[in-house]
């Protein structure tokens, strides 16, 4: 039986793609190519290309994944889309030159520590000096949880995947300091989830 359209659709994506753009607008206002980090359905990358024609839009994930890219660009195709590369964090990353903006939504709970941190090596490596990373989702604080929602949410995560689950902010801006990376904004979105804005500020060698 074919796949349909609703079988590669996020509820969530579709609550939050409007949200993210926000933010997203100034602070890429000036880049020319975005590399998104786990793109999922594929949702959020025909929404913030269409909206953000000036750059083009380089979807990636995982092989499992790809199908249901491919149906929403062939569904909702705009010039400035790219087909997904096929890239998995922790190994080499399949780019042939720098970019000067990284998004990634929802991925880094998802992910174990150690993937998280060759996540931001490789953010190190790909994102040219004054590049901008933003990542979205939900993120602990001074050693909390923000909300009842997160903590229930995290134990859910760790349910299906013990290596998984809400990382602290604390530790990501950390991590991202190491590869040069600045925290430049932090905003509190819908269902307790938060936009980080970092910029490359540093070379690290």
């Amino acid at each position: 039986m074919p796949h349909t359209q609703q079988d590669y659709f996020s509820q969530a994506c579709e609550n939050n793609k409007a949200p993210i753009l926000k933010q997203l607008l100034p602070i890429l206002a000036n880049s020319r190519e975005v590399l998104e980090i786990g793109s999922g359905t594929g949702q959020h990358a025909v929404y913030f290309a269409k909206h953000l024609s000036h750059l083009i839009w380089q979807t990636s994930d995982r092989q499992a994944y790809h199908q249901g890219i491919h149906h929403w660009l062939s569904s909702q195709p705009s010039h400035n889309l790219r087909p997904p590369l096929l890239l998995d964090v922790t190994k080499a990353w399949p780019l042939t030159q720098k970019v000067d903006a990284i998004f990634t939504a929802n991925t880094l709970h998802i992910m174990s520590s150690t993937m998280v941190e060759a996540f931001f090596i490789g953010v190190g490596q790909h994102l040219f000096p004054q590049g901008q990373l933003c990542i979205y989702g939900p993120f602990n604080q001074n050693g909390h949880y923000t909300s009842k929602s997160n903590q229930h949410f995290d134990l859910h995560l760790k349910q299906n995947n013990p290596l998984s689950g809400i990382k602290a902010l604390e530790w990501i801006t950390t991590l991202a300091s190491q590869q040069g990376l600045s925290l430049q904004s932090k905003v509190t979105m819908p269902a307790n989830n938060l936009f980080l804005h970092f910029q490359k500020t540093k070379n690290i060698e």
